[in-house]
């Protein structure tokens, strides 16, 4: 499967006009950084960038954004992209839309697997200070936070189209049956891929796309074990979270769900099928 086609025809000029429009103190040269499954991002100028919804579906999760990251950033200690402004409807583009921070560094995503052991401490405590109990109103996410029983349908259609999946289906029926979370809903950022964590020459330079955030089980994020580090980093990650044995072994059930869902959606992207990939690799060794 590749990605989604856009409902929303979006380019250089029509950002430009939505600035210009509306924050012209602003304005300043644009260039097209990422076209991805849910939004657009044009880098502004030399500090900033614009993140508009290619999708409707993408909507509500840019909204999420404005409203709840200005307060999960009190409680952590790495850079998130808190809104600089927000833009509206206009120019004949549908939805909100979002001018926030540009963070130099590059993903690690675009680094090996066994270079990125330096930020399994930070990224520990970034998750350590943001899952807290969430407010009845934050957002809800039909695909994370829930329990690992609600993705099920969803894992074992994918289960055909993966190689390995005589030896994966064991691990996901093992994950099913344990323990649900029984604890409050936690604050979670829903999504931690490697495409998600900036790195620059200090380590752990910003964490990026609150799309999914939402509120529920730990686990959900706890799955950066598998889907960021190899085994020996996996060890120092867990050695920095509070996690009992039950919510560490569903955090890998919820690394085999991303990674099935990565592996059998990202044909036209490489890079994503890779992270694809290597979770499910890692989650078979542990």
């Amino acid at each position: 499967m590749n990605t989604p086609a856009a409902e929303a025809d979006i380019d250089g000029d029509l950002v430009d006009r939505l600035v210009r429009r509306q924050h012209p103190d602003l304005a300043g040269p644009l260039t097209l950084v990422a076209n991805g499954w849910d939004n657009v991002i044009y880098r502004l100028g030399t500090d900033l960038s614009v993140r508009l919804p290619r999708r409707q579906v993408a909507v509500d999760l840019i909204v999420n954004e404005q409203r709840w990251l200005p307060v999960l950033a009190r409680h952590v200690d790495v850079a998130l992209p808190v809104p600089v402004r927000a833009g509206a409807p206009g120019e004949g583009y549908p939805w909100p839309w979002t001018i926030t921070p540009w963070f130099e560094g590059r993903t690690a995503a675009d680094v090996p697997p066994s270079e990125r052991s330096g930020i399994a401490g930070p990224l520990a405590d970034f998750m350590t200070g943001l899952h807290r109990p969430a407010p009845p109103e934050a957002p809800r996410n039909p695909v994370r936070g829930v329990p690992l029983a609600a993705r099920d349908e969803a894992v074992r259609r994918r289960m055909p189209s993966i190689a390995r999946s005589a030896e994966l289906l064991p691990v996901w029926e093992k994950s099913l049956a344990l323990p649900p979370w029984q604890g409050p809903a936690l604050w979670l950022h829903g999504d931690p891929h490697p495409g998600n964590l900036l790195l620059d020459g200090e380590g752990l330079a910003a964490v990026l796309d609150f799309g999914d955030l939402t509120s529920g089980d730990p686990a959900t994020d706890l799955a950066a074990a598998w889907l960021v580090f190899d085994e020996s980093a996996r060890e120092v990650f867990r050695s920095r979270v509070d996690a009992d044995e039950a919510t560490w072994e569903r955090a890998r059930g919820w690394a085999l769900a991303m990674g099935t869902a990565l592996a059998a959606n990202s044909g036209d992207h490489p890079t994503m099928a890779a992270i694809g990939e290597h979770v499910l690799d890692q989650v078979l060794l542990t």
